[in-house]
């Protein structure tokens, strides 16, 4: 099982006791396991009304829900066991105790979790159309003053046993579009590698 660079840095936050002490920690893997299976459209909008959350800087705490949810999904998807999320978590320097609390949480929402990732389609997505757009930002939500480009893109999709979907649209740096063209490029030559046999 294998994270983004994104995704390993926010699970290195969330293994800072300082940063994250037990009950902070519980609360934000409860809020991500929560937002998926019970609220999927509601994101990480909720998680900052936890009092045991109250106290942590809301950028870190929306970064680490997402790192938190791109491990349950990711494990989901590869139906892994104990040991590969075990693993995963330990190159994100999380300590036994932290990397337990995780897999007892994984191992009581299994079952749910298995059935919103079977209910999403049989047929994956076909992209039909991209469309981006360069923003930068001067502050942030927080009126952080960031002074970071970032882009803004829109993929059209529609899937085979449905007809169209609505587009899937999201922000990236530069160096998270290049790494995703570049998984895209190497996805090309796999599919171009498979139809040649």
């Amino acid at each position: 099982m294998e994270l983004s660079p994104y995704a390993q840095g926010g699970w290195r936050l969330l293994g800072d006791p300082r940063r994250f002490p037990r009950r902070p920690f519980a609360a934000l893997l409860r809020a991500a396991f929560r937002s998926l299976l019970d609220h999927p459209q509601a994101g990480n909008s909720f998680i900052l009304d936890d009092p045991d959350l109250k106290d942590i800087d809301p950028t870190v705490l929306k970064h680490c829900h997402a790192a938190a949810a791109t491990c349950i999904l990711e494990a989901g998807k590869q139906k892994a066991d104990i040991s590969a999320i075990s693993t995963c978590l330990e190159d994100c320097k999380l300590d036994k105790e932290r990397i337990e609390q995780f897999c007892t949480e994984y191992q009581k929402n299994k079952d749910a979790l298995e059935i919103l990732l079977g209910s999403i389609g049989r047929s994956p997505l076909h992209i039909t159309d991209v469309s981006w757009r360069l923003e930068y930002q001067i502050k942030n939500n927080q009126l952080h003053k960031t002074y970071q480009p970032s882009y803004l893109v829109t993929l059209n999709v529609e899937n085979s046993d449905s007809g169209s979907h609505p587009d899937v649209s999201f922000s990236c740096t530069m160096e998270q579009l290049q790494d995703l063209v570049g998984k895209l490029k190497d996805a090309a030559k796999s599919l171009e590698r498979a139809t040649q046999m």
